[in-house]
């Protein structure tokens, strides 16, 4: 599995739309500074997706992430793979019975599946949305997600690179 955390904020980011001319459609903006986190790790051989909302990214929060894949995947070893965060090495994080934890080169973003996984969905379900408060968004997110999670031939298609199957496969 792949592993990785997104910010998930107040910030619109306003996006190119379809509109029947000659009206010029008009979207909101919006600069609050209130942030949540997304925790994803994907099966690159099959798509399933396993995600967590948690309020930042800190050793507790990705020993809370940690704890809880390998309680959805109490059957497998996991071989878990991510970026080299702080959390990601701290001392204090206890890594489950059934997990390694493997770490990516530094600086090297791009090898990450899951940071496609966060493009599309800020593509597909952020684009031109502005939230009323931080649990609207959550609950956008939440659903968002969810729709993901279940999406596993869409999650695949994107997650499954030739290289990395390659060396699955070898």
């Amino acid at each position: 599995m792949f592993q990785d955390e997104a910010r998930f904020g107040r910030i619109s980011e306003p996006r190119r739309c379809w509109y029947p001319r000659p009206v010029r459609p008009l979207t909101m903006a919006m600069v609050t500074q209130e942030y949540t986190y997304a925790y994803a790790a994907v099966s690159v051989a099959d798509g399933a997706l396993a995600t967590l909302i948690l309020p930042t990214v800190n050793t507790g929060c990705m020993q809370i992430f940690l704890d809880e894949i390998s309680s959805r995947h109490p059957d497998d070893w996991i071989v878990m793979i991510m970026n080299g965060a702080g959390w990601h090495k701290s001392s204090t994080l206890k890594t489950p019975e059934n997990m390694r934890l493997i770490s990516l080169p530094p600086y090297l973003p791009e090898l990450n599946p899951v940071e496609h996984l966060w493009d599309e969905l800020r593509e597909k379900a952020f684009g031109n949305r502005v939230f009323n408060s931080l649990d609207a968004l959550e609950d956008h997110l939440e659903a968002s997600l969810r729709i993901m999670e279940h999406d596993t031939p869409r999650v695949h298609s994107i997650v499954a690179w030739p290289w990395i199957m390659n060396s699955l496969l070898i």
